[in-house]
C-alpha cells in the first residue's frame, strides 16, 4: 500500500511538473496599467531567459531576494541578457503599496500585479513565497525555487548561465 501511494504521488508530481512546463495564459496588469498576457512573457526578451519572481510587499524574504538580485542585475543582463519580471501577489487592497516599495528599493524590474493570484495558481505554485521560476526563450519553465536564503541568487544565475551556454 505504501509503495502504491508513493508511486501515485511521484506520478502526480511528474504530471503536474509536465503540465505546468509552459507558461499559462493569464492577463495581468503592469504598474502603469498596461495589460500583459503571461503566455507571451518569454517573447519580451528576444529568446533569452527570463526570471519570474513572485513576491509581496509584506514578505521580508521576498524583499531581501529582490534586493540581492538588484545588486548584480545589471551584470547579469550584460552577461546573459536575462530579464527579471517581479509578480506581486498583493491583494487589491494592498496594490497601492507596490509602486512605493519598488521605488524605495530602486528595483529596475518589470513589475506585474496578480492580486487574485491567478497566475500563481495557474503555475501550480504553493502558498509560500518568494517563488522563483526561470523560463527559457521558448516559454518553457526550466527551473523552480521556493524561499530565499542569502546567496541563493548565485544558484539562480548559474541556471541562467547554463541556459545561455546551450
Amino acid at each position: 500500500m505504501k509503495k502504491t501511494l508513493i508511486a501515485a504521488l511521484v506520478a502526480l508530481f511528474a504530471w503536474t511538473a509536465t503540465a505546468q512546463a509552459q507558461l499559462p495564459s493569464v492577463t495581468l496588469k503592469g504598474m502603469d496599467g498596461r495589460e500583459v498576457r503571461t503566455d507571451t512573457l518569454h517573447l519580451s526578451n528576444g529568446g533569452r531567459p527570463i526570471i519570474i519572481d513572485f513576491f509581496a510587499t509584506w514578505c521580508k524574504p521576498c524583499n531581501r531576494e529582490l534586493d540581492a538580485i538588484a545588486e548584480v542585475y545589471d551584470e547579469w543582463v550584460e552577461e546573459t541578457g536575462v530579464k527579471l519580471i517581479a509578480v506581486s501577489i498583493d491583494q487589491a487592497h494592498n496594490l497601492n503599496k507596490v509602486k512605493p516599495l519598488v521605488d524605495q528599493h530602486g528595483w529596475d524590474y518589470d513589475v506585474l500585479l496578480d492580486p487574485n493570484s491567478e497566475f500563481k495558481l495557474a503555475m501550480g505554485i504553493p502558498g509560500a513565497i518568494p517563488y522563483t521560476l526561470i523560463v527559457d526563450g521558448k516559454g518553457q519553465v526550466v527551473y523552480r525555487h521556493n524561499g530565499y536564503i542569502e546567496g541563493a541568487e548565485q544558484e539562480l544565475i548559474a541556471k541562467v548561465r547554463e541556459l545561455t551556454a546551450q
